[in-house]
């Protein structure tokens, strides 16, 4: 339970405690909140209302939290999320506290969902954490991840299959963090080939990924690796990961040779896009349909069909959906760039629309009232 209630004082907003202290002077009231988001979101409230419950249980009072929508639903921009109601000296205070637990989640759903919906047959691994703001964050943003997968996976996509700490598997239904090699394993053993090798003698009964784009020698690099295993390569057991930068292309390659690959094996790629972004992420420098695409060709023309790919390097939702349009052949994508973009678009407002049961909301927010028990009970 974070925070915990005895630190609840020092995490809330002052004016918060300024109110607490006045209601408790002047005489307690049942208030009803609602919540809403000014954008559409999966709803993603789990975390919020058990921690609701948790502060209800340790001050010995009880909140009525009336959820309309199941988790991962989604929820229309000004559609009250749920809404909470019991005492106001008891709930005034926690606001600022349980909208920090809300609105970043339902967004980071959202994109999570459409992620893994623009690419079905593609698993995603979350890898956010080291761009969370400490450990709350990372934990709301890979619940956020799971249920943004759910949701996916309800329409028959792969979704998220893991994420990258231990402390946060649990929501993917796993016990331990998944992840590849990180570049200073490959600077640590001087080549690609033996990162590999270290990897495979410390865990010899793992399956594989090897990161390539160390020394800019992807293709190169891939293929020595996949034939000194070549066992592992031909069993499905070895994959490579594309993390290419913006500064480059992969090896051997341009902006004439990435249009070539897209005309040889996805020619309605180009034909297709729509604006400047979605065209870097087919032809331009980085982690490209193109050089996805490309691997995936020199990999088989080897004699490796079986070998995957593990792609990542800014998948957001814009790349993603670029990479359903080139049919991209891609396995498995890391990603953290399910994070909210623009902060402010995570902003979730709680409003009191209910006093003693007497509807009564701040002008401009009468729409709050409409699905509320007491705007139902003025319609009567």
């Amino acid at each position: 339970m974070r925070p915990e209630v005895n630190d609840i004082p020092r995490y809330t907003d002052a004016y918060f405690q300024k109110t607490k202290a006045a209601v408790g002077k002047f005489g307690d009231v049942q208030a009803t909140y609602a919540i809403f988001m000014r954008r559409p979101v999966l709803y993603t409230g789990k975390l919020a209302t058990q921690w609701l419950k948790e502060v209800a249980e340790a001050r010995s009072v009880t909140f009525e939290i009336d959820a309309p929508h199941n988790e991962g639903d989604w929820v229309g921009a000004g559609e009250p999320l749920l809404y909470i109601s019991g005492s106001l000296f008891h709930l005034v205070d926690l606001e600022t506290l349980y909208l920090q637990k809300l609105g970043a989640a339902c967004v980071a759903a959202i994109n999570a969902f459409m992620m893994a919906k623009a690419l079905p047959r593609t698993a995603f691994l979350a890898m956010d954490a080291r761009h969370c703001a400490g450990a709350d964050m990372a934990e709301l943003m890979a619940y956020a991840a799971s249920v943004g997968s759910e949701a996916a996976k309800a329409l028959g996509a792969v979704g998220f299959i893991g994420n990258a700490t231990d402390a946060t598997s649990h929501f993917f239904g796993i016990n331990r963090g998944l992840g590849t090699m990180p570049h200073a394993l490959i600077g640590y053993a001087g080549s690609t080939l033996r990162a590999a090798e270290m990897l495979h003698e410390t865990y010899p009964d793992e399956d594989m990924t090897v990161l390539v784009d160390y020394y800019g020698r992807e293709i190169s690099d891939s293929l020595e690796v996949a034939r000194h295993f070549s066992d592992m390569a031909n069993a499905g057991k070895l994959a490579f990961r594309l993390d290419t930068h913006g500064g480059r292309y992969l090896e051997d390659m341009d902006l004439q040779s990435s249009y070539a690959v897209l005309d040889r094996c996805a020619p309605n790629a180009i034909r297709s896009y729509r604006t400047e972004a979605e065209l870097r992420h087919l032809v331009g420098t980085g982690v490209t349909a193109a050089s996805i695409w490309r691997l995936r060709e020199a990999l088989n023309e080897a004699g490796f069909p079986n070998t995957k790919i593990v792609a990542s390097s800014g998948f957001n939702v814009e790349k993603c959906q670029t990479m359903a349009i080139a049919e991209a052949p891609v396995d498995v994508v890391g990603t953290g760039s399910y994070l909210p973009d623009r902060w402010s678009e995570t902003y979730a407002t709680a409003d009191i629309i209910e006093y003693n049961g007497k509807a009564s909301v701040k002008v401009g927010r009468e729409f709050l009232l409409a699905k509320s028990r007491a705007g139902r009970a003025g319609k009567k």
